[in-house]
């Protein structure tokens, strides 16, 4: 089977005339992307070369079995390349034309951080976080490959990679792929009067924010003189979570957020260091109220520190607080910017959301809740007051 043989589209070409280190494509739904990465990795790739390391990797395995691992069986099945005696299926590997192929997932650390490679493929990259992203593209000495679903529109795959000089990025759409049939077409086209969103992202392919993104915001370069200031946050944390201070300003129906400190593995001791250090130590705090004895240890070592102010539902309905006003985040406070990026809803098994927030990417989130809803919910802080 020659590469002239098997029907491609355009994404297909990319990877053909591509000179790039690294490829990104980002399509919307049926676009072909990863089909058609598959197949040049088959016929293109593997069919030309000799004693090379394939990595084919998703962030879940479950995720990877259903569609790229699939996707892959089936296009060495349908062109009679499939032998099982080249198939070890307990590792998930597939020696092609003396080229190994294996199939990992990040909740397969051993493997991330195992041997070097020459090809890697990152599947749904957008699922990643950048140190994923590093870690993979530290052990890859040819070329890599990703493929995303534009769902996130301040993803590190804009900042991080596509920005680089040795990066091709390409855009598609289902109108990209000739196999695509009229009803199927028919289909996405009803996203334009059903979901802007869902259209935004995987009809057009487009950059936008995801429907379980829980907060917009912007970056800020500095806060303005004349904003006010409402309180810092913190949380504590030790071994896996970081202890996180912020400051948060308001300015008409604004809020400016700066990001003070996040680092694991602080005592009591290093944080009443830090807040001396930092001439911070007067200043308003609010910290989480289930840590009563860490925030008494800190009000007898001087420092203006007092539980944040909960209620019933408090988590979201300081996450409504905050949504009341336009967030503003300063460009260096990056810990934040992550954070408020990956902040989502939780889903249920059909993909409705659920008015439930996903218990991560919240030890920035929940100090700038404790801040806010502290003071702005209480009837004494003037024009800010929420009644």
């Amino acid at each position: 089977m020659t590469p002239l043989q098997v029907k491609t589209n355009i994404v297909y070409k990319h990877l053909v005339n591509s000179e790039k280190k690294i490829v990104v494509e980002q399509g919307g739904t049926r676009s072909g992307k990863t089909y058609n990465i598959i197949l040049w990795i088959i016929f293109e790739y593997c069919a030309k070369n000799h004693n090379k390391v394939v990595t084919v990797c998703r962030k879940s395995f479950p995720s990877l079995r259903a569609t790229v691992l699939r996707d892959f069986m089936t296009i060495l099945e349908s062109h009679n390349l499939y032998s099982e005696k080249f198939h070890n299926k307990s590792n998930s590997e597939y020696y092609l034309f003396g080229n190994l192929v294996e199939f990992i997932s990040l909740d397969q650390p051993q493997k991330i951080r195992g041997r070097k490679r020459d090809l890697l493929f990152i599947n749904e990259g957008n699922e990643l976080f950048f140190e994923d992203w590093q870690q993979l593209v530290f052990r890859t000495q040819e070329r890599i490959i990703l493929d995303f679903n534009p769902s996130d529109e301040y993803h590190w795959i804009y900042d991080k990679v596509i920005t680089r000089e040795d990066c091709d990025f390409f855009k598609t759409t289902y109108l990209d792929n000739p196999f695509v049939g009229d009803s199927i077409k028919r289909e996405i086209e009803l996203l334009k009067d059903t979901d802007e969103q869902y259209w935004q992202i995987y009809g057009l392919g487009e950059r936008a924010a995801s429907r379980s993104t829980v907060f917009r915001y912007s970056e800020v370069s500095n806060i303005p003189e004349d904003s006010e200031l409402i309180a810092y946050g913190m949380d504590f944390g030790y071994t896996n979570d970081p202890s996180t201070l912020v400051s948060v300003y308001v300015k008409d129906r604004n809020l400016y957020i700066k990001e003070h400190l996040y680092r694991t593995a602080m005592t009591t001791t290093d944080i009443h260091k830090f807040l001396l250090d930092e001439d911070l130590d007067s200043k308003p705090i609010y910290a989480d109220s289930a840590e009563p004895r860490l925030i008494e240890e800190l009000r007898r070592m001087g420092h203006n520190i007092f539980p944040s102010l909960k209620g019933r539902d408090s988590v979201n309905a300081g996450i409504d607080l905050l949504k009341r006003y336009k967030i503003n985040i300063l460009s260096t406070s990056s810990n934040a910017i992550m954070e408020f990026r990956n902040y989502k809803w939780k889903e249920d098994k059909s993909g409705a959301l659920l008015n439930i927030p996903v218990d991560t990417f919240n030890h920035i989130i929940d100090p700038c809740r404790y801040a806010t809803y502290s003071i702005l919910s209480k009837p004494r802080f003037g024009k800010y007051t929420i009644h």
